[in-house]
């Protein structure tokens, strides 16, 4: 069986990437070759981009411009980062993927599916997760997570409570059209509880 591509999505203060954490260190521990990742990010270049699309500034960023930094990144990702790992036989562990540009950019920002969908293709050159685990929470329990964090709120993190109510919302849309990919996991139990879900699912797919 090939190295399987395995991402982590959610709204913010869902705790994906403490799941990530977990999961690789899990991983680890019982000698699974595999890299942890991130989106946007993943590269130098795509790491500049994501400095350019979370830091909070005075001018408008607009939604089609957002949409096609996060794509740029995601093509350099793909290529530079992800793809060689899966080759060599390494499974990925990615924290967030094109499913968060769907419900970012799409749902909340209000930019046609279709047109997304296809850039989301064009970008990853067709890859798809093997499994997509998505924490959902609800948005205000969400935030209230993330003063704990010791930072300055980012730019996607500034956004309304509605915004990201429409995030989710998307999320859930997404994860009804693909239950077999998209498996969703309740993110609001203590961090413990909810990897032993995670345990569950990833044993079940692929025997770890």
């Amino acid at each position: 069986m090939k190295a399987p591509f395995v991402t982590f999505e959610g709204i913010e203060g869902s705790g994906k990437t403490t799941q990530v954490g977990l999961l690789s260190e899990y991983l680890a521990g019982k000698a699974v070759p595999h890299i942890v990742t991130r989106e946007p990010g993943g590269t130098p270049l795509a790491d500049e981009i994501r400095g350019l699309l979370l830091a909070r500034r005075e001018e408008r960023v607009f939604p089609e411009t957002e949409l096609l930094l996060y794509e740029a990144a995601r093509a350099q990702h793909v290529r530079a980062v992800i793809l060689p790992s899966l080759s060599s036989g390494k499974a990925v562990l990615a924290d967030r993927f094109s499913d968060a540009t769907s419900a970012y950019q799409g749902f909340s920002r209000g930019i046609d599916a279709a047109r997304i969908e296809g850039l989301n293709a064009f970008a990853a050159g067709g890859l798809l997760p093997d499994l997509t685990l998505l924490f959902d929470i609800d948005p205000e329990d969400g935030f209230r997570r993330l003063p704990g964090r010791g930072r300055r709120a980012d730019r996607m993190e500034s956004e309304t409570i509605e915004f990201h109510r429409k995030v989710r919302e998307g999320y859930l849309r997404l994860q009804a059209a693909s239950p077999d990919r998209i498996v969703r996991i309740d993110g609001a139990p203590p961090a413990g509880e909810v990897f032993r879900r995670v345990q569950a699912v990833v044993a079940a797919r692929f025997g770890w």
